[in-house]
């Protein structure tokens, strides 16, 4: 029986964290939220004209992601965001008792373009995938799953890790 916390499934733009989000939260019966959902206006205009947000950007989004962690500490839930950096990780985590988790899935930049290439109606453009993996700073802390399988396989060994 998995513990209930809450789960940040983090990665790059194109990684899966929507779909795994979806899938995990619902063979574990908690909440799920899309952190995309979360962003300002402005921050959603900026990407779509195919610049990378900055921290400054990513403040008042983090915040309030990690918000909904504390909202939903007592039940659990999975909360998608990709948590590039170790500093975004901290301000997702805080307060939250130590009842989270990240869960980082990882896949080369070949594999994870090609995704990007095949995805309609995004705000996310394929051309901001380098600057994403540009910051990406490895999250040591993760739980690592690969994304090199099905999403069902993918979710069994989180389940599993967890």
């Amino acid at each position: 029986m998995v513990k209930k916390q809450i789960l940040f499934v983090m990665g790059v733009s194109g990684s899966g964290k929507s779909t795994i989000g979806k899938l995990l939260a619902d063979k574990l019966q908690i909440p799920f939220f899309d952190g995309d959902s979360f962003h300002p206006e402005a921050n959603v205009k900026k990407m779509k004209e195919g610049h990378p947000l900055n921290d400054d950007d990513r403040q008042g989004w983090l915040e309030k992601l990690n918000e909904v962690g504390k909202d939903n500490i007592s039940t659990g839930a999975v909360i998608v965001c990709s948590s590039l950096k170790k500093k975004y990780r901290t301000i997702l985590g805080q307060n939250l008792e130590n009842k989270h988790q990240f869960v980082y899935l990882e896949g080369s930049f070949e594999l994870i373009n090609a995704r990007l290439s095949q995805r309609k109606n995004h705000y996310m453009p394929a051309g901001l995938l380098q600057s994403q993996f540009d910051i990406l700073e490895f999250p040591d802390e993760a739980l690592i799953v690969s994304i090199d399988q099905t999403p069902e396989e993918i979710v069994n060994d989180i389940i599993e890790k967890l």
